[in-house]
């Protein structure tokens, strides 16, 4: 479901937090614009994702590496020609690239060995470098930081020996050492090139940190969702089949004696039935068309009187006492459905035909408290055993309590205490009933 929004809002919410393949298990590239996507290995024979060869990126630095060098060679004339082994020597550099996702540390220290032995050969200054920055951007992005910074540090190392001293012995003929300044742009061209591969890949990483926080917020949410269906479906169904079961122990009863009073039984099954029916329609209707407004409101305390007739028609008495105060929506189903849990236990487990429910909110609490005089009857009722579970996650939810046990007269109680504010907006439990209840 949430997938799905995620689709629908379109691609600058999912750009925000960096694009998909950037953060795929098996694809390690730098990012868009290199090529870089997943294909099965058909040699494998085991399915196994890996990279692919980088084409697209590749063939045009490739264009670029020799159009420039030979641009290159024509401003410096004082440096050997290009000739076949220098055009070797350049194209076996950017060959190499296609392999910078699957094997980057080689990739790295092969482009920059074979770019030192291009300037050994005392060929001329020029696009050769790019070769070496895509490959060590490759491996920092990847997480070979040292690699990436061992390969330059061995290019930077080479260059400076050939310049300072071994150049008197190296083509070309008559060429002299360079200066510490044009070692000293050597190495700030270097630190560039690592400072942007290492923002590249601390931006990775935060997307990947990203993506793992929403699809555990998305699992979070999800629980949630299936806790609170549980939830719903556990007290609509409880509270309408224990009437039913009532009823329909008292239809057969007296089926043959009171036909009469077996109708009326059997018509209350029928009306209990059938509110169970909307009311479970309601809770799975949030699952086909999580937008849409349900058919009818959510339970209220404001229905007491109805779920008291419900209860008489079950056989229990229940006295009201209070009015019931302005409450938040997620707060007042929370209620409502505490209410009806612990009479449906009333009906279930107590030999009591009489229960009462009192209403008192002051000092920013509302305190539900449901009392029935007992005895407990001890017989199997049938339920799952959830539904004092249920009440203390509702009140959980709102940042109350609940509180359950006999009394020392041999009844039972019920006393909960949820808060009258705006908390359950604050800490999200009720909000998200309210939002999923609408």
């Amino acid at each position: 479901m949430d997938e799905q929004r995620v689709r629908e809002r379109g691609p600058a919410q999912w750009w925000h937090s960096g694009p998909p393949w950037w953060n795929h298990p098996e694809a390690t590239g730098p990012g868009p614009g290199t090529g870089t996507s997943t294909g099965t290995d058909p040699g494998s024979g085991t399915g196994i994702r890996r990279p692919r060869l980088p084409w697209r990126s590749t063939l045009p630095l490739t264009l670029l590496v020799l159009v420039g060098s030979n641009f290159a060679a024509h401003t410096q004339p004082h440096r050997e020609h290009l000739d076949t082994y220098a055009r070797v020597l350049l194209l076996a550099a950017c060959a190499l690239l296609l392999w910078r996702h699957r094997h980057p540390v080689t990739v790295a220290f092969g482009t920059a060995a074979l770019a030192l032995a291009y300037l050994a050969a005392g060929y001329p200054y020029g696009p050769v470098f790019a070769a070496v920055a895509v490959a060590c951007f490759s491996a920092v992005v990847a997480g070979h930081r040292r690699a990436a910074w061992a390969a330059l540090g061995m290019l930077w190392a080479g260059h400076l020996l050939i310049s300072l001293w071994l150049y008197r012995w190296l083509p070309p003929p008559g060429d002299g050492g360079a200066d510490l300044g044009q070692e000293l742009i050597v190495v700030t061209w270097v630190l560039i090139i690592v400072s942007l591969a290492e923002l590249v890949r601390l931006r990775r990483e935060q997307w990947a940190r990203e993506r793992a926080d929403r699809a555990q917020a998305a699992r979070r949410r999800a629980d949630e969702e299936r806790l609170r269906i549980a939830r719903e479906l556990h007290d609509v169904l409880a509270h309408s089949i224990s009437v039913i079961n009532v009823q329909a122990g008292m239809g057969l009863a007296l089926l043959d004696s009171d036909p009469e009073q077996a109708r009326s039984a059997l018509t209350t099954i029928k009306a209990a039935s059938k509110e169970a029916l909307g009311e479970v329609r309601q809770v799975l209707d949030t699952l086909r068309a999580p937008g849409d407004v349900p058919r009818a409101p959510a339970p209220v305390l404001g229905r007491l009187p109805e779920l008291v007739e419900q209860a008489a028609s079950a056989g229990l008495t229940v006295d009201v006492t209070g009015e019931p105060p302005r409450l938040a929506p997620g707060a007042d189903l929370a209620a409502f459905r505490i209410v009806q849990e612990a009479l449906t236990n009333v009906v279930r487990h107590s030999g009591s035909r009489h229960a009462i429910v009192r209403l008192e909110h002051g000092g920013g609490e509302l305190r539900l408290r449901i009392d029935d005089d007992g005895p407990a009857t001890g017989a199997d009722a049938g339920g799952s055993g959830n539904g004092l579970a249920g009440m203390r996650e509702r009140a959980a939810a709102l940042g109350g309590t609940i509180e359950a046990g006999p009394r020392a007269d041999g009844g039972f109680r019920v006393l909960a205490v949820l808060p009258l504010g705006n908390r359950d907006a604050r800490d999200g439990g009720g909000a998200r009933d309210e939002r999923e209840d609408r």
